[in-house]
């Protein structure tokens, strides 16, 4: 009898108890205990005869999870940006890296150097945009297949209804391209299986005149990171036109972080030779939480998530002088 009077106190005061004990906040930081591995593989684009190569990050989880398509900058390759794939991947999603032939690394690898930024200048071009465009839809069109594939490393591995795409400088132009962005000539090259997109180091529209035009039909979700001191040797983008972007954006879903005096490279893995600022270790930590916290709710629809980004707690990884804005 005593025994059962215990019992029944105790499931009277559960309640209580529950309301007592702390609740775990949202954290964009954390990541699931492990190692993350990668996987190496090329896409052959039969259509075009191209090799595509990618690196792929996996979660620890066995179970289908929201897909990253990250596209790298001028000169740059699949190898790159590992603090954000890691960390992504950490947080339970496929993270694959693209890298672009014709405007990757091969560009000035085997260039002596005085003749490097010349061969970068070459490459940046609308013939290679084009062609980053097709390598992101040829590896959209693989997924579906590798994720059917009984012994692929993919096999069950993929939510496909929710793949968000990233892309620093070049492939923040890629990303802004496959997203909707529209250019005085041509069609669309708009891919509706894209649900969101981070943007680092946006390209504004060349003609001032036309921002609205060119972004007035990105209406995804999309975070844009750059940076105070975020210029480029090449493509004439500086930090004031890349400032462009998002007031041209459509309302609803969009974000802009600007970091005080972070440079181009703030945004990859290490710095670049001709530039001045020391790297802020801040600057890092704050890509990694708001992208994560975005990716969180627009992929996942996680509530937490976007509560932690629409309020105040998003200021909590900035410093004082970093710019947030959202609408």
């Amino acid at each position: 009898m005593k025994r059962a009077f215990v019992l029944l106190g105790l499931l009277f005061a559960w309640p209580l108890l529950a309301l007592d004990s702390p609740r775990v906040k949202y954290d964009p930081l954390t990541t699931e205990p492990g190692t993350i591995e990668h996987k190496d593989v090329t896409l052959h684009d039969a259509k075009r005869s191209r090799d595509i190569p990618l690196r792929v990050y996996l979660p620890m989880s066995q179970t289908p999870a929201a897909v990253i398509l990250f596209s790298h900058g001028l000169g740059g390759s699949r190898e790159g940006n590992v603090f954000t794939s890691r960390h992504w991947a950490g947080r339970g999603y496929v993270v694959i890296q693209v890298q672009h032939p014709g405007s990757d690394e091969s560009v000035w690898k085997d260039k002596p150097v005085a003749q490097r930024l010349a061969a970068m200048q070459r490459a940046a071009n609308a013939e290679n945009l084009l062609l980053r465009v097709a390598d992101v839809k040829a590896v959209l069109d693989q997924l579906e297949p590798w994720h059917q594939q009984p012994g692929h490393f993919l096999h069950g591995r993929l939510d496909l209804k929710r793949i968000g795409m990233s892309g620093h400088s070049f492939g923040a132009g890629t990303t802004q391209a496959v997203c909707g962005q529209r250019f005085p000539i041509g069609p669309s090259m708009k891919d509706e299986r894209i649900k969101a997109a981070v943007i680092m180091s946006p390209s504004s529209a060349r003609q001032s005149s036309d921002q609205k035009a060119a972004f007035g039909d990105m209406k995804l979700p999309c975070l844009l990171l750059t940076g105070t001191n975020d210029g480029g040797v090449i493509g004439g983008q500086t930090p004031q036109t890349r400032l462009l972007v998002f007031p041209a954006l459509p309302e609803g879903g969009k974000y802009q972080l600007v970091l005080h005096k972070a440079e181009h490279s703030a945004f990859n893995d290490r710095g670049l030779p001709f530039e001045r600022e020391k790297r802020n270790p801040n600057h890092h930590k704050a890509i990694l939480a708001v992208s994560s916290a975005f990716w969180d709710a627009y992929l996942r629809d996680d509530a937490e998530a976007r509560q932690w980004i629409d309020g105040p707690a998003v200021r909590s990884v900035l410093e004082q002088e970093d710019q947030w804005q959202k609408k």
